[in-house]
């Protein structure tokens, strides 16, 4: 099982990101897959997910609005569509299948002008 995010970089106030998650060893829509961010001296917050029937969503109240989680099934890869960006969303941000306990590298977001 192996995730590879990408997508990250720099980005002003009010513009829009959009990462990818790459998966293999697993097929994304049989599990649920999930977002997270770790910003400098803070705890991993968990920013978004996704169901596996059904592709349910949920986010976390910060994000509610300006994230969008989705994936493709095609590409077996799960995206963190991010518009609206402020400058609090500056962090690593990390793909999750928990079924598997399996993360990605992280990739790192900065919204700074």
């Amino acid at each position: 099982v192996q995730l590879v995010e990408s997508g990250g970089g720099l980005v002003q106030p009010g513009g829009s990101l959009r990462l990818s998650c790459a998966a293999s060893g697993f097929t994304v829509s049989n599990y649920r897959m999930r977002w997270y961010r770790q910003a400098p001296g803070k705890e991993r917050e968990l920013v978004a997910a996704i169901s596996s029937a059904g592709g349910s969503t949920n986010y976390v109240d910060s994000v509610k609005g300006r994230f969008t989680i989705s994936r493709d099934n095609a590409k077996n890869t799960v995206y963190l569509q991010m518009d609206s960006l402020k400058p609090e969303d500056t962090a690593v941000y990390y793909c999750n299948a928990p079924s598997f306990n399996s993360w990605g590298q992280g990739t790192q977001v900065t919204v700074s002008s």
